[in-house]
């Protein structure tokens, strides 16, 4: 399913929206990399799709408040280990 919505995300971010008469209804957009990250990392919505504590702290940092159930300030205990490593993270994302 997460290929299927990215492989649409991607094509979309391509060839733009498509107007009622399957004509372009503005210029081609470009995809940039963090546009496609911001898309992935919101599709993984959950610790366990987390693979790492960078996407577990963004996806806290994005409004994903389940991320830290038990309100330590470490979010996603089963990839981010410390609190320091969290705030390492924040700080050097800007969260």
């Amino acid at each position: 399913m997460r290929k299927v919505l990215i492989a649409a995300f991607a094509a979309m971010m391509i060839t733009g929206p498509v107007g009622a008469a399957g004509v372009l209804s503005d210029p081609p957009a470009k995809a940039s990399v963090e546009q496609v990250k911001e898309f992935m990392v919101a599709q993984r919505q959950s610790c366990k799709a987390a693979s790492s504590c960078q996407e577990a702290v963004e996806m806290w940092c994005g409004g994903y408040s389940r991320a830290d159930g038990d309100g330590d300030g470490v979010p996603c205990e089963n990839v981010c280990r410390s609190k320091s490593q969290v705030d390492t993270i924040k700080q050097r994302i800007g969260c």
